[in-house]
């Protein structure tokens, strides 16, 4: 597992021990990040089910501003630590041992809002339609903000959920990427 592209480009990132945490392969960060970029010009993400950091650490070596990284695994959060001082980016990012439900109730209390969030719950306890509805009912987005979600090919998303509407998604085997658009305009005012 590496930084694919940006200032970190080529980096090695430390895994996860065990089997409980299943990677975002390096095919399916290029696709996420041809989606929403390649590159930013600064912004924030939010990375939860963060298992080793490796989506949020891609955006901030693409240019983000600054990243959360949320996981309830200890060796998770472990890693995650590792990660983010093996790219020299500790001063750009929070991370947090907490249940993801949890996280975004104390991230709507802080009033913070993305430009990214990426959601990868372990594929046998996938809630990703009541965590987009959460997203959508606390403005936790930026207007034109991207959610991706990465979730097993048998678990079916809505077209939209409020102001974030479903504009991609591909398969990779048992794994499904789908990105939702965050606009506060009506399809007409576009």
């Amino acid at each position: 597992m590496r930084i694919v592209s940006g200032s970190c480009r080529g980096r090695k990132l430390k895994s996860v021990p065990g089997k409980s945490t299943r990677p975002t392969t390096d095919k399916m960060k290029e696709t996420i990040f041809n989606w929403i970029g390649p590159y930013f010009p600064g912004g924030s993400c939010l990375d939860l089910f963060a298992g080793s950091g490796g989506v949020g650490l891609e955006a901030l070596s693409r240019g983000m501003d600054f990243a959360i990284f949320v996981d309830k695994s200890k060796q998770a959060i472990q890693t995650i630590k590792s990660n983010v001082s093996i790219c020299g980016m500790e001063d750009r990012c929070e991370i947090y041992n907490n249940d993801s439900d949890r996280a975004l109730k104390a991230i709507i209390k802080r009033g913070i809002q993305f430009d990214f969030i990426f959601l990868d719950p372990p594929y046998q306890k996938q809630k990703l339609q009541s965590l987009l509805q959460l997203i959508e009912d606390h403005s936790v987005m930026k207007d034109s903000g991207y959610v991706i979600c990465e979730h097993d090919t048998g678990v079916p998303l809505p077209d939209k959920v409020g102001n974030l509407k479903q504009i991609k998604n591909v398969s990779y085997g048992m794994s499904h990427l789908t990105l939702y658009l965050y606009s506060e305009l009506e399809e007409n005012e576009i």
